[in-house]
């Protein structure tokens, strides 16, 4: 009898209308347009500037777009996980507003916090659902609105982020097109050097709190650098291993848009060839748990049934993994 398996078969993203230009940032920051594309990749990121409208925004028009591409039904979904570290509150889950407002009424949600790696494992959860033969039609949503959590007085890091949503339906199948395999990986040993540090229980919100710039994201880039390309590349690689895979079985690697450097160090050290690797972080800046659906967003109409992908993300905390799958359409 064959295995029932879980298949990505639709994609839909959303990105805000507002650009903003590396030219800009010049005129808020000590940088400059050089600067930041040499070392960063990025020309330009999305950011939503309504303030009357949070991440569940964004997921909204990503998931409106994923149903009517895919035909599929409000009422048929079964189970939405959203992927954000940037919900619109605490309670309730943004997932639970994403539902509510497109009439998704008769399934249970949730959202999941893995920072960059987010969607990863949203994606590895979601396949656990759809593989239990108990759920027929899962969406996994990735989104952030980082612009929320940037500070714009630093410079190292506002250049980094941008706002935006993907989101992908799951449903299974028997036949071989899906998710084959996902290893995920999380270590602590990265909360000094990647953080929010205040919002939560241990430093909850107050006058100190915000006088002292605490809501903010904090990175120490070098040793992110260092670990987020040693955790990418040692993950695409033992997927393949535990495969049987090579590099020229694989179509698209799809990296999470952190940093262009960061893209093409885990390029070499997976030794894969950098031209069949998906790269749009020119456009959209880092959007965190978004970037890998909205990379399989811009890239569908070249992806053909069969194709070879392995995904793999890095995020903070530390979070790490990488997905192996067939494309199912």
């Amino acid at each position: 009898m064959a295995k029932m398996i879980a298949a990505i078969t639709g994609v839909a993203g959303y990105v805000p209308e507002y650009r903003l230009t590396n030219q800009e940032l010049e005129k808020i920051v000590d940088t400059n347009d050089e600067w930041i594309r040499t070392r960063t990749g990025i020309s330009e990121r999305r950011i939503l500037k309504d303030k009357e409208k949070g991440t569940s925004f964004m997921a909204v028009q990503a998931v409106k777009d994923l149903l009517e591409k895919t035909n599929t039904l409000a009422q048929d979904i079964d189970l939405v996980i959203c992927a954000t570290v940037t919900p619109d509150m605490h309670f309730p889950d943004t997932a639970n507003l994403v539902a509510y407002e497109l009439g998704i009424k008769n399934a249970f949600t949730y959202d999941l916090s893995a920072a960059c790696s987010g969607f990863l494992f949203a994606l590895e959860t979601g396949r656990r659902f759809v593989e239990s033969g108990g759920y027929k039609k899962v969406i996994v949503i990735g989104a952030d609105k980082m612009s929320t959590i940037v500070d714009y007085e630093d410079r190292t890091t506002c250049i980094l982020f941008g706002d935006g949503a993907g989101a992908v339906l799951l449903e299974p199948t028997l036949k071989e097109n899906g998710i084959k395999d996902a290893i995920l990986k999380s270590d602590a040993v990265g909360k000094d050097f990647l953080h929010m540090k205040a919002g939560g229980s241990l430093r909850p919100p107050s006058i100190e709190t915000v006088m002292s710039r605490e809501h903010f994201l904090y990175q120490n880039g070098k040793p992110v650098f260092k670990a987020a390309v040693s955790g990418m590349s040692g993950a695409v690689k033992e997927v393949l291993q535990r495969n049987e895979l090579t590099k020229d079985d694989i179509t698209w690697l799809v990296p999470h848009q952190a940093n262009i450097r960061i893209i093409e160090s885990v390029a070499h050290m997976a030794d894969f060839p950098i031209e069949r690797v998906m790269v749009n972080i020119q456009k959209y800046g880092n959007t965190t748990a978004a970037t890998i659906p909205l990379c399989l967003w811009d890239w569908e109409s070249q992806l053909k049934r069969g194709d070879k992908l392995i995904l793999t993300a890095f995020g903070g905390g530390y979070t790490w993994g990488a997905t192996y799958l067939t494309w199912a359409y």
